[in-house]
């Protein structure tokens, strides 16, 4: 029986060009979720797809003589084989360049318009070309895009604009009211503090200095603002229309859960419910704006010759090794870290020694022992009450994450039943009673649990690695069973035959065999990305430039005792947000040891708050107390500064608890 639609999307990926693994993260996620929910009974609905206009996509298209339809068309092509590989089971692959969707928002636009909500005006301010964003100088940080960082340019033009103001209360209220909404909680606090609270200005909704967009067709030298058309893809797409929706737009919105990274949760969780007010429809019912995964600590960057493709992995890998890698080392909150050294470590221990080495086990044996017949003679020992406990008990903590979503608790969950099984065989010994004649009764129960337990794990395990469990349950000679049926232990059937020769699942892997062709992938990257710079440059190769150096004025000497009375520590930073009154500051709550200091630091233009949430840093801690900009802070954060004012928090180069000390 279906326990009602459940309609989940992904952001819409932009197509500036080929997603990394960070990106590819998202529809991994949303992948693992909406199987859940279907495992669960719901009626899902999975939309993802490309953003495909804007200025910066028509720039593109130009730098390499094509026109945008046609630089669109490649790349969409590439996001959608990309998002096919890594095994995603959408139902609908939206683009913004489909005649539909487009029709639609011309609709959306003119309905706003005769609602009074889009007025025509004019636009003067400071534009930001990667962002596709208009900024006030006050909204500046330290001259520049207070989303990215990079620098903006003064722009002047005709516009139509959004009254924003108009529906900002109604919107307060709702946050307020549904703290469901917008998650995780931190995200929810910084759209409050750093952008709602302080008053929303009218949003500049169209542009007329460039062409690559939807049309106003009542105005046509105007083009829709890309985020109107992009967000309002979750509407288009199910058969929302201003002059009469469907009967699927009125069984699936509104959408149960947007899942987006968490540098576009100001468009899901401020324009987008503005949008949707103005159109008289409900809003999403959650908005999960989840972490990033940086490359080795650091965010990926094709400059830095740092990017991991989702291809790649695969290749060295395979599919289901790569969703689980993401899925795992992603926290719920904190930025995730993959290095090539990691993934390797995670397949040879996790994947390998765990799940692949338990069921060839358990199949080998069962084939050695009993010409692969698994049956159960009710023989039990006194460990088999705590196997059956902790397998029949795994589904209800496996939703319980699930419905948070948190999906690395989930998969952790799953783990715990094979860590479990793998456990059971060390204190039941099989090897030891197949030598006693007396004890084969007591050694065929002792394989049917193992059989049944890695038959409930493996049905567990579907939603997040759907081939891996498949290929498991083929080898048991068995079927994955419902969610529903995995609190019963004993439903296997006895006297059935396990396949003669077990797949091995994942083999064990050798760093020195993958390295080399992880160093190949790497250069072939480097000379992609200096080639493509060479071409932008006329032609003119890329010099690697000096690194630069800064001499600073020496300071007065200090004795060894001066610096004794000084104590650093690595603290763990576990909330942040930007101080209201300064546009330098950032508040950081910084767990050191076992207390927690609060500390303002003026890191702004260099770190977002959220980017600043689970980072390791250096901190001065017997700082004498003071107050900043009417903030008290109770230490410092060590940070180096470039000669353009750059800064960069000095971390711990190894893993380090929280409160070690530096000395």
């Amino acid at each position: 029986m279906s326990k009602g639609k459940y309609y989940i999307t992904t952001a819409i990926a932009y197509t500036s060009g080929k997603p990394h693994i960070g990106n590819t993260y998202e529809i991994i996620l949303a992948d693992a979720i909406a199987r859940y929910k279907r495992a669960e009974g719901y009626d899902v609905w999975f939309q993802t797809g490309t953003d495909e206009h804007g200025q910066k996509i028509q720039e593109k298209a130009e730098a390499v003589g094509i026109t945008p339809q046609a630089y669109v068309d490649e790349v969409a092509g590439v996001v959608k084989n990309i998002w096919d590989l890594v095994d995603s089971s959408y139902d609908s692959f939206v683009r913004t360049t489909d005649d539909d969707h487009e029709a639609c928002v011309k609709k959306i636009f003119k309905k706003l318009y005769d609602k009074g909500d889009i007025y025509k005006g004019a636009y003067e301010g400071m534009y930001c070309t990667p962002c596709e964003s208009f900024w006030t100088e006050s909204q500046l940080v330290d001259g520049k895009c207070p989303d990215c960082g990079r620098d903006v340019k003064p722009a002047k033009e005709e516009a139509y604009f959004f009254k924003m103001s108009k529906y900002a209360d109604r919107l307060i209220e709702h946050i307020n009211t549904h703290p469901e909404f917008i998650q995780p909680v931190s995200r929810k606090n910084e759209m409050m503090n750093n952008f709602l609270l302080p008053g929303l200005q009218d949003l500049c909704v169209s542009r007329t200095s460039f062409t690559w967009g939807v049309q106003v067709d009542f105005d046509p030298k105007h083009v829709v603002y890309v985020w109107l058309d992009a967000l309002t893809n979750y509407i288009t797409k199910i058969g929302y229309d201003p002059d009469g929706s469907n009967e699927m737009f009125a069984k699936n919105w509104p959408a149960d859960l947007h899942l987006i990274g968490k540098d576009i949760v100001r468009f899901h969780t401020i324009y987008w419910p503005i949008f949707l007010m103005a159109l008289d429809l409900p809003l999403p019912k959650q908005v999960f704006g989840h972490p990033w995964l940086l490359q080795g600590g650091d965010k990926m960057s094709k400059s830095k010759g740092n990017v991991i493709y989702a291809d790649d992995m695969v290749d060295l890998f395979g599919v289901d090794a790569t969703r689980y890698f993401v899925l795992h080392e992603m926290p719920f909150e904190n930025d995730g870290v993959i290095t090539w050294d990691l993934v390797i470590e995670r397949f040879n221990s996790d994947l390998a020694n765990i799940l692949g080495n338990l069921v060839n086990r358990t199949v080998s044996m069962s084939n050695k022992y009993f010409d692969g017949v698994v049956r159960s003679t009710g023989v039990t020992g006194e460990v088999d009450a705590d196997l059956k406990a902790v397998v029949t008990g795994a589904q209800a903590k496996v939703a319980d994450k699930m419905d948070k979503l948190r999906v690395a608790d989930a998969i952790s969950e799953v783990f715990t039943v094979f860590r479990r099984c793998n456990k059971y065989i060390d204190e039941t010994m099989p090897w030891v009673l197949a030598k006693d004649e007396a004890q084969q009764d007591r050694l065929a129960e002792v394989l049917y649990n193992l059989t049944e337990a890695i038959t409930i794990g493996a049905s567990l395990l579907h939603s997040f690695l759907p081939s891996t469990a498949e290929k498991i349950v083929a080898q048991l000679n068995t079927e994955l069973r419902s969610l529903d049926q995995l609190d019963q232990f004993g439903l296997y059937e006895s006297g059935k035959k396990v396949v003669e020769k077990p797949e091995i699942l994942f083999a064990r892997l050798d760093a020195k065999e993958v390295l080399p062709k992880v160093e190949a992938i790497q250069a072939a990257q480097k000379a992609e990305y200096e080639a493509e710079m060479a071409r932008l440059n006329g032609g003119a190769p890329v010099e690697a430039a000096e690194e630069a150096v800064i001499d600073i004025e020496a300071k007065e000497e200090i004795t060894f005792d001066d610096f004794m009375k000084l104590q650093f520590q690595v603290g763990e930073i576990i909330a942040c947000e930007a101080v209201p009154k300064s546009k330098k500051l950032l508040c950081s709550q910084v767990k050191i040891g076992s207390q927690v200091k609060q500390i303002v630091s003026g890191i702004r233009s260099s770190y977002a708050p959220e980017d600043m949430v689970g980072k390791k840093v250096m901190v001065l801690v017997n700082l004498k107390p003071a107050k900043l900009a009417g903030v008290l802070s109770e230490g410092m954060l060590l940070c180096a500064e470039d000669a353009e004012g750059n800064l960069a928090l000095l971390t711990p180069e190894k893993n380090m608890p929280s409160g070690a000390e530096i000395a």
